[in-house]
C-alpha cells in the first residue's frame, strides 16, 4: 500500500534543526508503511501478565491469522493434564477452519483500530526535540509531544489522543520508533460520557526493536488505565513481552503451524518456565 507522508502540524521552536523535525515525520510514516505491508511471518514467545494472572504462549503467524499454543500459566509449565487439554484444543482447531476464520476477523478488527491511531499520530500531536542518547544501533533522538489543539479526532479510537502527552524516541539510523510513553492529562469520554470514560492519570509504554530478519516488532507493551464502561468501573492493567522471534515460511497455513507446534512441543516445554 502506498503511503503519503503526512506533514506534522507543528513543532516547538527549540528544535535544533529541520532535519530532526523531519525525522519524526519520516519515522511515523515508516511505522504506518510497515503496519500496512507486514514483513515475513514470525514465530515468537508472548508473555502476558496482569495483577492476578500470567500466561506464556507460543505464537505462529500465518496467512490465516495467528495461532497460539499456551505453554505456561503463572510462569509454570502446564501440567500433563492441562497440556493434554491444550493439544486437544489445537487438534480440534485443525478440522474447524470456521473458528480460525472468526479468530482472524477479530484480529483484523483489532489491527484496523490500531491503524486508526497510528495514522493519526503525525497530526494529533505537536512534537518538540528533547535530547539524544545512544541505543543498540546508534543515536536515539527524544521528542516530547502534547495534543495539537487543531486536531479533530474522526473516531472513538483517536479521541484518547486529544488528552495525551508524553515522549517518543526515534532510532535515527533506521528511522523507526524505538519507544513511546503516553499519559492521560484529563479524563476522556466516549459516547457523550454515557458509554465509557478513561480516567486521568492512565499511561502506556511501547517499545520496539529490530528482531530476526531485521524486522521491527513491538517487544514490550505496558498499560495502566482505569475507567468506566457503561456503568461499571474497569481497571485495564497489563504487561506484554515478546521474545524468541524466528522467521516462518511465507504462505504458511494455520494447519501447518499447528503441526509445527506439535513437532516442537518438547522444545517448547523445556524452556516454558524460564520467562
Amino acid at each position: 500500500m502506498s503511503m503519503l507522508i503526512l506533514p506534522l502540524a507543528a513543532f516547538g521552536q527549540n528544535s535544533p534543526s529541520l532535519d530532526q523535525d523531519l525525522l519524526v515525520q519520516r519515522a511515523l510514516a515508516n511505522e504506518v508503511r510497515a503496519a500496512a505491508i507486514p514483513g515475513r511471518p514470525m514465530r515468537y514467545r508472548l508473555h502476558k501478565a496482569s495483577p492476578r494472572f500470567a500466561s506464556t504462549k507460543e505464537i505462529f503467524e500465518t496467512k490465516d491469522g495467528a495461532v497460539a499454543h499456551l505453554i505456561a500459566v503463572n510462569d509454570a509449565p502446564l501440567s500433563p493434564q492441562d497440556e493434554q487439554k491444550e493439544q486437544a484444543r489445537l487438534n480440534a482447531l485443525l478440522t474447524d477452519p470456521g473458528s480460525q476464520r472468526h479468530r482472524k476477523q477479530s484480529q483484523d478488527v483489532d489491527t484496523a483500530r490500531a491503524m486508526k491511531v497510528l495514522r493519526a499520530l503525525p497530526t494529533a500531536f505537536l512534537y518538540l526535540f528533547a535530547g539524544s542518547s545512544t541505543g543498540a544501533s546508534g543515536s536515539i533522538l527524544k521528542f516530547s509531544f502534547t495534543p495539537n489543539p487543531k486536531f479533530d479526532p474522526p473516531d472513538f479510537e483517536t479521541q484518547v489522543l486529544t488528552q495525551m502527552t508524553g515522549e517518543i524516541w526515534i532510532d535515527q539510523e533506521h528511522e523507526r520508533v524505538a519507544r513511546l510513553e503516553g499519559r492521560l492529562q484529563q479524563d476522556v469520554d466516549f459516547g457523550w460520557g454515557i458509554l465509557g470514560r478513561l480516567n486521568k492519570g492512565g499511561w502506556i509504554v511501547i517499545e520496539q526493536a529490530s528482531v530476526a530478519g531485521n524486522q521491527w516488532r513491538v517487544v514490550h507493551f505496558q498499560m495502566s488505565m482505569t475507567g468506566r464502561v457503561v456503568f461499571k468501573t474497569k481497571v485495564f492493567e497489563t504487561t506484554e513481552d515478546e521474545s524468541h522471534f524466528a522467521p516462518l515460511p511465507v504462505g504458511l497455513t494455520y494447519q501447518q503451524a499447528i503441526r509445527m507446534m506439535n513437532t516442537a512441543s518438547d522444545e517448547i516445554k523445556s524452556d516454558a518456565g524460564q520467562q
